[in-house]
């Protein structure tokens, strides 16, 4: 990690690594031990203006390089990315925290939708329409929306670059990216990747500072055509205001309050384990963690001990330590929050089956917890926890649960265990979620659309849909030919 090539502390402007203008620099620390990762520059509307018109002269020849050699340059970015994996992973777990079994993983899946996009360049495809008139002929094109900008969140800072950066540039689009300040190294590796695959100058630049005055500049930008953001569902509703004025296409993978839905007829055992696999991934701080765990009451009491008992071999403790499992939150603000959840829900009457505080590893770690019997009266029904923390109610028929797990203003993602295939059917089509996975703890790959609906975002992200959100579509009509 102290190769100054892959851990850049500057921003990435037209190729070339640069300073904050008024020389600005923020510490970044590790949430597992708050030791010092590094300082990156600290900039603001200057450098993402110089960012913007690179972005912008990038564009004018960028989207006429022809399909096969942006397929080779991003196929080239993908194989960087595999080569340097162990690098990559414990820059992400120095800064995020996250374990490095995690991080070899996340570096895997953000290499994949390089890979994915290398390929779908070539399927970009227009379209002819059969005609109205003998002198009349009518094509459809699918061309490059402009310069794009990236907000990106802290909590997988090496996917959820990849998944916009892959997308826009096998569109042919040029894009300005911002990373979380807490995690800026993961995405600045990325970059120095992306200039060493010879991915041209301006194509890909990336700023740092603070996020409102740069999310509020990228929006209010006449040429940026494009916004694209993961994050909260408060902030995706300033963005998209902030982008009103000027008419943006706007992606947003927003907040998730992910319903688990475990049947009479699931398999109990396989149901318990993905659970505890799907709700621990990175400590339960993911959009699509299972939040409102929902059992039928065949299984309720045996699968909340089955559950405590996986929670129990855990092992907490700093992501740099193979031994452990489970890494911290990423700040004390974190754990406030988890912490708050967990002892409103016991004074209202949860029960408490293991945990239910801050862990002694360290200021930013809390404890894999079980809590039973949750209603809705407690602010956990209701709020992301984002934690390590399985909240679990139980249920007695089909129509009670779907209304309940529809009864949220998220509609990201959701899963059922069932074997009954009508039961699965119609889950699959009353469950108000973008996503549903069947039997299944993890579902994300980059060959399906993630995203949502209701007040979890808009637009797709990964698999062709994706990359259609980088695209604007041209009706051509030519007459005179008769």
């Amino acid at each position: 990690m102290s190769d100054t090539f892959f851990f850049p502390s500057k921003m990435l402007i037209h190729g070339e690594w640069v300073d904050a203008l008024n020389g600005v620099k923020q510490d970044v620390f590790s949430p597992g031990d708050q030791s010092l990762v590094g300082a990156i520059a600290y900039g603001g509307e200057e450098e993402t203006e110089r960012a913007i018109q690179s972005a912008s002269q990038a564009f004018t020849t960028w989207k006429k390089v022809l399909p096969a050699e942006r397929a080779r340059l991003l196929r080239k970015f993908y194989e960087l990315m595999i080569a340097r994996k162990d690098e990559l992973a414990k820059i992400m777990t120095a800064e995020s925290g996250k374990p490095m079994a995690e991080s070899r993983a996340e570096i895997d899946y953000a290499a994949s939708f390089l890979e994915l996009y290398a390929e779908e360049i070539r399927r970009i495809y227009g379209e002819t329409i059969p005609t109205i008139n003998h002198d009349r002929r009518f094509i459809v094109m699918r061309q490059p929306i402009g310069v794009c900008a990236a907000i990106t969140p802290w909590n997988f800072p090496s996917s959820m670059v990849t998944r916009k950066v892959g997308a826009a540039l096998a569109a042919g689009c040029t894009i300005v990216l911002k990373p979380d300040h807490r995690t800026p190294f993961s995405a600045l590796a990325l970059g120095a990747l992306a200039l060493e695959a010879g991915i041209p100058a301006g194509v890909f630049n990336i700023v740092l500072g603070p996020a409102p005055e740069i999310g509020q500049y990228m929006c209010a930008h006449h040429t940026v055509r494009k916004v694209t953001f993961t994050g909260s569902t408060e902030v995706g509703r300033v963005l998209m205001a902030q982008c009103a004025p000027t008419i943006k296409r706007l992606s947003l993978e927003l907040g998730g309050n992910a319903p688990f839905i475990i049947c009479e007829d699931a398999n109990p055992h396989d149901a318990a384990q993905q659970l505890v696999t799907g709700k621990m991934r990175n400590a339960g701080q993911s959009c699509v963690s299972p939040n409102r765990v929902m059992i039928h009451k065949k299984h309720y009491e045996w699968i909340l001990t089955e559950i405590t008992s996986l929670m129990q071999k855990l092992q907490v403790g700093p992501g740099t330590d193979e031994k452990n499992n489970v890494g911290p939150l990423i700040d004390r603000k974190g754990v406030e929050k988890v912490d708050a959840l967990v002892q409103d829900a016991l004074k209202k009457g949860a029960r408490c089956l293991l945990g239910g505080k801050p862990h002694a590893a360290g200021q930013n770690f809390y404890s894999p917890t079980v809590i039973a019997d949750i209603s809705p009266e407690m602010e956990i029904a209701h709020k992301e926890i984002f934690g390590p923390v399985i909240a679990a109610s139980i249920f007695e028929s089909d129509d009670e649960i779907i209304a309940r797990a529809n009864n949220s203003e998220y509609g990201l993602a959701s899963y059922v265990f069932t074997n009954d295939y009508k039961r699965l059917f119609r889950y699959a089509e009353e469950l108000e979620y973008g996503m549903v996975g069947f039997n299944a703890g993890v579902t994300s790959t980059s060959v399906t659309p993630f995203g949502g609906i209701k007040q979890s975002g808009l637009g797709r992200e990964g698999s062709h849909f994706g990359l259609e959100e980088y695209l604007n579509v041209k009706s051509v009509c030519v007459a005179g030919l008769a």
